[in-house]
């Protein structure tokens, strides 16, 4: 019993959100910065579209939204622009707002003129135009104001006026139990008082061939010809009538579109049968439609109780939208013997083609659905659980051993298919018209989610987390012969592999690379792989249509390559749909051909329709919408649009907006802007439809803007000269100014320059001079110093004589004491005249004789060291001051004794008294003593 009430749920769900529709652009209060309500729309000659709301006056021009406040603070309940005038009405207040040449719009009260007129509490729910003249209705009154006149004249009717309508060549009102009425000369003409028009409130009033159409509140849509009310039936009328008709609206096609206050809105074929019916539950923001307006693209603009909303009701791709999750995300669909069938990670649902019936929820198939295949008739569905063969909206398992993600017919076995597994591959056969399962394949066990086979049975298996394999498959079907795993291409995520013109293709973000049957490698394609450069990958799933057309999905568009006509090589084509607007599963994404135009691809909410023989567009023109500057933390100013600019050097922070007007739900504009003087290139292609330069130095510039829209360059291109003047510090006139100072400075510096150097040259000649003075003096000391070193080395010599002399007498002396002392001997011994030769030997050895000669040189060589010593130590005698000279000589104690004829031994006496005499410390030497006097 709960199972039966939760399919029972299940079922009633589906059904409620199974019919198709055109795409819906929602615009939330959050998105457009307004309040909530909105109670009229109208649309400029440039496109842009303006709402009455509770806040003000609304303004969107495709890219971006502007409120401008209501002039006195209340709420704006019209609006209708008029030529270059966007008129409005709100509580005691009705006027125009016009554009000024900064792109901002200003306001101008009319009724600020007759304001004693005007009766107190109120309201102008309505504008009206007719000729020359601008109808404002309140629930009151008529205002008419003639635009060249500039006058007003007030119809007051006697009842209250529910509503003011226009058809093209009247004006119509109805009041309260009075009936319709036309202007007609300026006056209030009794168009019908039937009770029907008396007693129902008119929502609208359409002009046909033969009369009337009236749209009444709760009574659904009559027929006025001449004075005669009918009933004008309509497929929805007993939806409509309980819903409570708030607005209305006859579209450019003839068709109507209805607006409830709580059930949406329902699109009528001119006769009467219900084309949509567009509510929350199936894609509108909220039930309550307050406005209805078509705008020049025919797309129909719901202006609603919380949010706006833009149907485009020409676009040639139509979506099912699923917010309840009753569907869920769609892996797969299929068209099999006039019914669509969808799997999706809830089952598998389907529904008969084309018509208005709904959903139905497949039996036994509830868990994912990966694939729909059809063979020789039959549908095929890989389930998570298996294999089921789908029949009339009944389910047949003939696998469950595992999973199966898809189906391949085998070459040359026609009662024989493949299906890739969770674990591997497997092979079903059809016996006596039954397919059955026949068996595994043995050898190889991986995931096989994506593999194709060769006519030489040779299979091919990518794995998102392995890689590529390769194995031959025996004669039988049996068994697989030890598999080959390819190193490259590498593997990849939400990578995939298929068959496409008897080539196998595998794509991951790398690149779509080809298999080259004689090498049995894969080689990258480089027109396929074009489509993933610049950032562009997002899936590499590939799949083939039933017309040999391939199919990839990249971040900002829908491609597909089919075979040219007149050659082997591939065509691209290019779809602008950007995955973000198609909330598609990645990895998952899928497209099926449903006839020779019309595709049907899958989303994670429902799925979409595209007629690939309709993408065509109107040509657009980009505009530059806005131009502000400002100065660093200041604020912003706007400036003229069509004027060629002219800003100061500190206002040259420049941000430029611009737009197409366009309001298509799956393709956005693209933009790209050069500023000359700046720039050598444009920009990158971008979807921001602003730009911003900062500190710009002064010059002249030329900023450009063009667009792209359906992968088409539009024709136009926007400009706008500007220049930024110099800081007044770099002006003519101060250049003139710095060149004089400049010439003045020169001037003076050039005199400092001359005074200086004059100065300098007299210093360096002083300086030179002192120099000169002081090398001099070096010179002078050099040469003193050489005479010096001369006059040493003249002493020195002098003293190396006086003690080569010193020594020769010494050496005499010894000699002739030595014979001296021989002859004595000789003497003894009785020799004659020995005695005289004795006598010569003692006067040529005489001490007195010596020191004489020996004083007379050292006087020569040294002579103010006797004087110096003598002065430093008076007691010395001469014997003692003959002694300092011989010590001066450096001469040794055995060397002096025979100068003073004694022995060695009476020297060191003589040394040792001498130091007495000078009084000499213990520690000091006589000789160093000696030699420093």
């Amino acid at each position: 019993m709960k199972t039966k009430i939760t399919f029972l749920l299940f079922f009633i769900f589906v059904n409620a959100f199974s019919q198709e529709l055109p795409p819906i652009v929602k615009y939330t209060p959050n998105i457009y910065g307004a309040a909530n309500q909105n109670w009229m729309i109208s649309q400029s000659q440039n496109q842009y579209v303006f709402f009455a709301n509770n806040e003000g006056l609304l303004e969107f021009n495709g890219s971006n939204w502007k409120l401008y406040p209501s002039p006195n603070e209340t709420i704006i309940r019209s609006v209708k622009v008029i030529d270059n005038r966007i008129y409005t009405g709100c509580y005691m207040e009705f006027g125009f707002w016009s554009r000024q040449s900064s792109g901002i719009l200003k306001y101008t009260s009319l009724s600020a003129s007759i304001k004693s007129s005007i009766l107190n509490d109120e309201h102008f729910w309505n504008i009206l135009q007719y000729d020359q003249w601008v109808i404002f209705q309140s629930l009151n009154r008529l205002y008419i104001y003639d635009t060249k006149a500039r006058t007003f004249k007030i119809i007051a009717p006697s009842s209250t006026i529910t509503k003011s309508y226009q058809t093209s060549n009247s004006i119509y009102f109805q009041t309260v139990n009075e009936g319709l009425f036309e202007l007609q000369s300026g006056k209030a003409h009794l168009v019908s008082n039937n009770p029907i028009l008396k007693k129902n409130r008119i929502i609208n009033v359409f002009a046909v061939a033969d009369g009337l159409i009236v749209q009444t509140q709760l009574n659904g849509y009559y027929k006025l010809i001449g004075t005669a009310v009918s009933k004008f039936v309509t497929e929805a009328d007993s939806q409509i009538e309980t819903s409570s008709v708030y607005s209305s609206l006859i579209l450019s096609d003839g068709s109507f579109a209805v607006g409830t206050v709580s059930n949406g809105v329902f699109i009528l074929t001119k006769e009467g049968k219900l084309k949509f019916h567009i509510s929350q539950n199936k894609g509108l923001s909220n039930n309550t439609a307050l406005s209805l307006f078509e705008d020049i693209d025919n797309n129909l603009w719901v202006g609603l109780d919380n949010g706006i909303n833009c149907i485009n009701m020409q676009s040639p791709i139509q979506s099912f939208t699923d917010d309840t999750g009753a569907l869920g995300t769609v892996y797969a669909t299929k068209l099999h013997n006039g019914k669509l069938y969808v799997g999706t990670n809830q089952g598998l649902f389907c529904k008969n083609y084309k018509a208005k019936d709904e959903f139905k929820f497949i039996a036994g198939t509830k868990g994912q659905v990966w694939s729909l295949f059809e063979y020789q008739g039959t549908l095929f569905c890989g389930h998570d659980t298996g294999t089921y063969i789908i029949n009339d909206g009944s389910a047949k398992c003939i696998f469950s051993q595992s999973g199966t993600w898809k189906f391949e017919t085998v070459p040359y076995h026609e009662n024989m298919l493949l299906q890739g597994n969770y674990y591997g591959i497997s092979i079903l056969e059809k016996v006596n018209n039954h397919w059955v399962f026949r068996n595994r394949i043995k050898g190889f066990n991986y995931s096989s989610r994506y593999f194709e086979i060769t006519n030489s049975q040779e299979i091919y298996v990518s794995h998102e987390y392995k890689g590529i394999f390769r194995f031959q498959l025996d004669s039988k079907l049996f068994k697989a012969s030890p598999f080959t795993a390819y190193s490259y291409p590498k593997k990849g995520r939400y990578s995939s592999l298929i068959k496409f013109n008897n080539q196998i293709y595998y794509a991951y973000k790398d690149g779509i690379f080809k298999l080259n049957p004689k090498t049995k490698q894969f080689n990258k394609d480089h027109l396929l792989s074009s489509v993933f450069e610049n950032d562009e990958y997002t899936s590499g799933k590939l799949i083939v249509d039933d017309s040999n057309k391939i199919w990839l999905f990249s971040k900002n568009y829908i491609h597909y390559f089919s075979l040219s006509k007149l050659s082997n090589h591939f065509k691209k084509n290019v779809i602008p749909i950007p995955s973000s607007l198609t909330n598609s599963m990645l990895g998952f994404e899928n497209i099926a051909q449903m006839s020779n135009s019309e595709y049907l691809i899958g989303t994670t909410d429902g799925f979409y329709s595209i007629n690939i023989n309709d993408m065509i567009f109107k040509s657009y023109h980009v505009g530059i919408t806005n131009i502000e500057t400002n100065k660093l933390n200041e604020e912003v100013i706007n400036s003229a649009i069509n004027e060629e600019g002219s800003f100061k050097y500190n206002e040259n922070n420049i941000t430029f907006g611009y737009t197409v007007p366009e309001y298509d739900k799956y393709i956005n504009a693209e933009y790209q802007y050069l500023l000359e003087g700046f720039q050598e290139e444009w920009s990158d292609w971008s979807s921001k439809s602003a730009v911003n330069f900062k500190n710009l130095p002064p010059g002249d510039y030329q900023f450009k803007v063009r667009a792209k829209f359906a992968n088409t360059i539009l024709q136009n291109v926007a400009t706008y000269n500007f220049a930024i003047s110099k800081p007044w510090y770099n002006t003519n006139l101060a250049v003139i100014i710095y060149f004089l100072l400049f010439l003045a400075a020169g001037h003076f510096i050039n005199k400092a320059y001359l005074n200086y150097y004059r100065k300098q040259r007299e210093k360096l000649i002083e300086e030179n001079n002192l120099l000169l003075e002081i090398q001099e003096l070096e010179n002078e000391k050099q040469l003193m110093k050489l005479k010096n070193e001369q006059l040493t080395q003249d002493v020195d010599s002098k003293n190396r004589e006086l003690a080569v002399s010193t020594m020769s007498l010494n050496s005499k002396n010894e000699l002739l004491a030595f014979i001296k002392d021989d002859l004595k001997k000789t003497s003894e011994s009785g020799a004659s005249n020995v005695k005289s030769v004795i006598t010569t030997i003692n006067k040529n050895i005489t001490e007195e004789d010596s020191w004489s000669i020996f004083k007379e040189a050292f006087d020569n060589a040294d002579k103010d060291f006797l004087k110096k010593i003598k002065l430093a130590h008076p007691a010395l005698t001469p014997n003692d001051l003959r002694l300092c000279a011989y010590l001066r000589l450096n001469l040794s104690s055995k060397e002096i004794a025979p100068l003073f004829n004694i022995s060695v031994r009476s020297v060191e006496i003589k040394r040792y008294r001498l130091r007495k005499k000078m009084d000499l410390a213990h520690e000091q030497g006589l000789v160093e003593y000696i030699m420093e006097v």
